[in-house]
Formats: C-alpha cells, structure tokens, sequence
C-alpha cells in the first residue's frame, strides 16, 4: 500500500505505534485519513443506503447531480455513516465510502434485555434514541434469537454494527432515507457516549467495539473433546 500519511494519528499507525481502531478512537487525535481505517480494519463491509439525482436548473441548462449515502462496518463493533454528492455516481459513492470511515465509531453491545440471560453481547445494553430531522428512531434491547424487528434502514447499519438482536421503534417521515438512517446512526452513538458504571457493565455483560466471533466447532474438534473427557 504506497500512502503517505499526512496527519500525527496516520504517521502513529503506519509506525506501528497504534494497532487497533479502538486506540486510535480513544488517542483524542482527529481522525482525517481513511487509510488509517482501511489498515485498522481490513474486512470493513460497505452498503449503499440511497442515491438521489437532484436536477437544478441554471442558465446553461438542466444540471443533474448524485447524493450518495453509505453506510460502512466490520459486523463486530464499528460503524460509520457517510454522505456525499458528485456529479458522477461511481466516485460519488468511492468519496462517501471514505466519508463513513471518517465518521465511524465504536458501539456499545450487551445482554441487556431482562428476558434474556446469555451473558454474550448480542444487542444493545440499554435504551437508546437517535433524532434526525423529522424521524425520531428508539433502541431496545431483545432476547437472544429475536433478530432485528425493525425497518430495512436501521435493519442495514445495525448489522454492520454487529448487533444481532433488538428492537425498534420509529416516529415522523421514515421515508426520507437519509434521516432515518442518520436518526439510527445517532442512536447507536448515543451509547458510546454514555459513561457505565463497573457494576453495570459486569452485569450486562457489555462490551465496547470489537469482541471477535467464536470458532464454529468441527465434528472432529467434538470427537476429540469427548475422548479426552
């Protein structure tokens, strides 16, 4: 990969000085690089939310461009959300791809629904609202095996976030794409942002960004156990 980087954080990361996302997050560096991201988590994940032509007229005729929103996210604790415009949709979408890793943060996922007692962070450990524009979206916490109830928009930045399960609710004019992706975006941040007490977080079992995925088990991986038990 020929980058050179330009900015404290980018020349951390390619020293090796800086090897997770979360440290780079957590350094109070600005984080204005996508090649910073695209290092940190090489298996980022990226989805196109909307593309809106927009006409406008002017005194040289009809000028049509493209507003593109993607959201971005490694499935496991990472998401960012991004926007922008061009006249072409292939780099308008290349440039709002860059524009999410820019905007990505690290979310906060739990056991918090009192049906459920896995003890494994599945959904999201506490009540969260997002407001963008008219939309207003709500976040509850589900049991393990009750999947994302909840629209296609959030549908698609929850499972790039990694949340597996959980409930929703939204208010307002759910059809403008962009703000009930924004308002879901907003919520999620709402729980990076909330300071958790030891206790809480022993019991809720909550973990912030990354936590890896288990191993599935072979059938020999299984044979193996049983004859060394």
């Amino acid at each position: 990969m020929d980058w050179i980087p330009k900015t404290k954080l980018g020349k951390m990361v390619l020293d090796g000085k800086i090897k997770t996302m979360h440290e780079a997050l957590h350094s109070r560096l600005p984080l204005r690089e996508p090649e910073i991201v695209d290092i940190l988590l090489p298996d980022l994940e990226d989805n196109v939310l909307d593309v809106n032509k927009v006409q406008r007229m002017t005194d040289s005729g009809r000028r049509m461009r493209f507003a593109i929103t993607v959201v971005v996210g490694n499935k496991d604790g990472f998401v960012g959300l991004g926007r922008c415009k061009g006249k072409e949709v292939g780099p308008s979408i290349r440039k709002a791809i860059d524009e999410a890793k820019l905007n990505i943060i690290e979310v906060k996922r739990g056991c918090g629904s009192w049906e459920c007692g896995c003890g494994t962070p599945h959904t999201l450990p506490f009540l969260v609202e997002g407001k963008a524009g008219s939309v207003r979206v709500t976040l509850k916490p589900a049991p393990r095996g009750a999947g994302l109830t909840v629209g296609g928009i959030p549908r698609s930045v929850l499972e790039l976030a990694g949340i597996e399960d959980a409930w929703g609710s939204s208010k307002g004019h759910t059809r403008t794409t962009v703000n009930f992706a924004y308002a879901t975006f907003k919520a999620l941040r709402c729980s990076t942002e909330m300071r958790v007490m030891p206790r809480q977080a022993m019991a809720l079992k909550i973990a912030t960004g990354a936590v890896g995925k288990p191993e599935e088990k072979t059938i020999d991986d299984v044979i193996e156990e049983v004859i060394s038990e």
